[in-house]
């Protein structure tokens, strides 16, 4: 079983920053692949990014990339999403997710074999 907690989501204007960090219980961390996704409000969740097992590989969404970065520290079990250059359009609830084992490909959403509570990032114009 693993726990995610993520944190560091808030009110940011347009064109701010934020850096949100996704923990992660338990020992074998370095065994998944881990993903953002987001639920903007009456919208059905989307794929943000993605990490390979080692932080070799990943992945992001065209809506976001050049934008927002993942990575991770595997000492510290802990993913992130640094959020730069932020729009309107990123207000959504954010998740970061698990999936078991050291493949890499774009995990589908429904794959993913655990889920955090979310992190709400709202952005004023």
């Amino acid at each position: 079983q693993v726990q995610l907690v993520e944190s560091g989501g808030g009110l940011v204007q347009a064109g701010g920053s934020l850096r949100l960090s996704c923990a992660a219980s338990g020992r074998t961390f370095s065994s998944y692949t881990m993903g953002w996704f987001r639920q903007p409000p009456g919208k059905e969740r989307e794929f943000v990014a993605a990490i390979s097992w080692s932080g070799g590989s990943t992945d992001h969404a065209d809506s976001v990339k050049g934008r927002c970065t993942i990575s991770r520290d595997n000492g510290k079990n802990t993913v992130y999403l640094q959020m730069n250059s932020l729009k309107p359009e990123d207000t959504a609830v954010y998740y970061c997710a698990a999936k078991y084992g050291r493949m890499w490909y774009r995990v589908p959403l429904l794959e993913y074999d655990y889920w955090g509570q979310g992190t709400q990032v709202t952005v004023s114009s």
